[in-house]
């Protein structure tokens, strides 16, 4: 046992000695000699080399500006993503392609004092003031269509609207002279009474309004539209391979409400039933708690008074005051509130993942998805509405709270993702891998192109023409192949991206080692060398500690270039499809897909913005790098 630990100190000991005299030699090769040594004949002090390339680097107002802006860079790609979360699983059709802009959750003022209604599917929502004027806010343009969903028609501003919903990309309107009215995309049977493939049109019976029936109900899905009047017709049109169900209410009779998931409708009757055609609605939690049991089984046949819904869930309000969600739950939409004694929900609504309630007591609540403050609810009020990502407390037809996303600082890209989120989650990944293959090239260069300069003969010939095989082989074809044959691998990705780090940094290195030969093979036959030699210093000592310090600066200038390089290389491998792949961001495959006209001419910032901040760090960098070798050229009026 006393040996052991004795082997064990002595190692211990080695490595952190060995760990010394590394700091030391690094130390002193970047910042020279702490000793200040003075001129015999004055009280002149001798600079060492460190500190000239300092002056002529800092001299420099590009370079130092290009310094301050990588230095900024490298801070935000490492700091950001512990501020800004990413789940780099998520995506949100409903928030696909959205624009950089904050105007997700502002209300316009006119509505903020006179709420009767709020209604919102996507990223654009719709309100109705109690004097019965149309509000229109959030991300309101079609770009390819170059329509604005703002641009109410002139017949809903002078009459006035009854009631109006929001579907994904479409807006119904129910004037007061009892006009319907819609405007949008209408490619899918949204509105209007043509016939459409794969839709059921606007009634025909719908042309001349509905009359003095009066209305009970109007809600939007995607792509989809019900209408019920008080003399209990039901009217359902849209798309009927968005919203499966559709047909199932088109004749219905004795409805009350009909609410839509992100595929499928769901109806409450007159008499307080659940109506649906389908086991989605088999996993229920409620104060009974009925996971795993049907919907209508778990309600043994209690009357239903209020009915919303999420993306995939429903929420309901029982006659004996029971909260019930069904579906699919995600995102906490099944961690229902803890009410107090005597407190229960007398009103209800469901954007696209949470809810939103208030109690008798004025109480409000919110649970479900929260990664915008969604949920963040604390006014007391009378009524809730929630838009998409968004919630809002109503108290006597006043706003009293609005919470969630206001909007997105760089847009959405096509599958619904914060594009500032993945830039700075991306740009980690891909600073990290360039960084990494760097130093992975930068370490095979050094130990090839020193010994091979130094020890000249047959290592020399034969490490140049392993120099040459390396630097014959067509570099990114030849990365894309083995990026390829990686992903035929059952490998995690981690240790995937790894690899790829391997094989930038073991591709790239050849350059930089002829250079040190050359470096080094004028060095060797100084006199420095030849009185290491005559002390009987040891070869491998004189050319690694003696030598090579000599062309550090060489490798620095080297190195800056070369991270620039690979920065290039790992985007265009993930840009091609070859390197991280989807949905792991980097700066390179977030560009993956943007090349069509499209995306360039409609959705710019998808591209822009990631095109830019690596365009922003390969610029700075190679400013550095030039910056380093005028410094370090005497010709060009660096250091001496």
């Amino acid at each position: 046992m006393k040996s052991d630990k004795n082997i064990f100190k002595k190692a211990y000991r080695a490595t952190v000695s060995a760990l010394k005299r590394a700091f030391r030699w690094i130390k002193r090769t970047i910042f020279g000699s702490k000793k200040e040594w003075q001129t015999l004949q004055g009280d002149e002090k001798i600079e060492s080399p460190s500190k000239l390339l300092a002056k002529a680097f800092f001299a420099k107002k590009s370079a130092v500006f290009a310094l301050t802006v990588l230095i900024s860079l490298f801070l935000f790609v490492f700091i950001a993503p512990n501020i800004v979360k990413l789940d780099k699983n998520y995506t949100d059709p409903l928030q696909q392609n959205a624009p950089p802009g904050y105007s997700l959750r502002a209300l316009p003022r006119g509505l903020k004092k006179d709420v009767q209604d709020i209604n919102g599917f996507a990223d654009f929502t719709v309100g109705v003031s109690g004097k019965g004027k149309l509000y229109v806010w959030g991300n309101t343009k079609d770009r390819l269509n170059k329509k604005d969903l703002k641009s109410i028609p002139k017949q809903v501003k002078k009459e006035g609207v009854l009631a109006a919903a929001a579907g994904k990309d479409h807006i119904i309107a129910v004037t007061k002279t009892g006009e319907i009215v819609g405007w949008g995309d209408k490619s899918c049977g949204q509105y209007d009474y043509e016939p459409t493939l794969n839709a059921i049109s606007m009634p025909i019976e719908l042309q001349n309004g509905v009359g003095e029936s009066g209305i009970k109900s109007l809600s939007c899905g995607y792509q989809a539209t019900a209408l019920i009047l008080e003399d209990g017709k039901c009217y359902v049109w849209g798309n009927t391979n968005a919203v499966r169900n559709l047909q199932d209410f088109e004749k219905s009779t004795g409805m009350e409400k009909i609410v839509f998931t992100n595929s499928l409708a769901v109806g409450l009757t007159s008499d307080g039933k659940i109506v649906t055609n389908t086991s989605f609605f088999s996993s229920v939690v409620g104060s009974k708690n009925g996971r795993g049991r049907d919907l209508n089984a778990y309600l043994g046949g209690r009357k239903v008074k209020k009915i919303t819904s999420s993306n995939k869930c429903i929420a309901l309000l029982t006659e004996d005051d029971e909260l019930v969600v069904a579906g699919a739950f995600e995102n906490g939409e099944d961690l229902l509130p803890t009410l107090k004694n005597g407190e229960y929900f007398v009103d209800l609504d469901g954007g696209s993942r949470h809810f939103v309630g208030v109690t008798n007591q004025g109480n409000s609540y919110a649970w479900g998805h929260n990664a915008y403050g969604q949920c963040n609810v604390k006014k007391s009020g009378d009524r809730v509405f929630a838009g998409s990502l968004q919630s809002y407390i109503v108290g006597a037809g006043k706003l009293r709270q609005s919470a969630g996303l206001k909007g997105y600082l760089m847009g959405t890209d096509g599958r619904g993702r914060d594009v500032f989120a993945r830039i700075a989650h991306g740009g980690k990944m891909t600073m990290t891998i360039g960084a990494v293959a760097v130093l992975v090239s930068s370490t095979i260069a050094i130990l090839v192109g020193c010994t091979a300069g130094y020890f000249g003969g047959f290592v020399d010939t034969l490490l140049m023409r392993i120099t040459e095989i390396f630097s014959s082989i067509p570099f990114l074809p030849f990365a894309m192949l083995l990026s390829q044959i990686i992903k035929n691998y059952n490998v995690s990705e981690t240790t995937r991206i790894f690899i790829i780090m391997l094989i930038l940094g073991a591709l790239s290195w050849t350059g930089l080692a002829r250079m040190i030969r050359g470096q080094v093979l004028a060095e060797r036959e100084k006199e420095f060398v030849l009185s290491a030699r005559a002390m009987g210093v040891k070869e491998g000592k004189i050319a690694f500690r003696h030598v090579l310090p000599n062309v550090v600066s060489v490798i620095l200038v080297s190195m800056t270039l070369d991270f620039a390089g690979c920065l290039l290389t790992e985007s265009s491998l993930s840009y091609l499809g070859f390197g991280v792949q989807q949905p792991r961001p980097t700066w390179g495959n977030m560009l993956t897909g943007c090349n069509n006209s499209t995306i360039i001419q409609h959705y710019w910032w998808q591209w822009l913005f990631p095109a830019l901040f690596l365009s922003v760090a390969v610029i700075a960098i190679n400013v550095i790098g030039d910056a380093l070798r005028d410094a370090l050229d005497p010709k060009k009026g660096g250091r001496a």
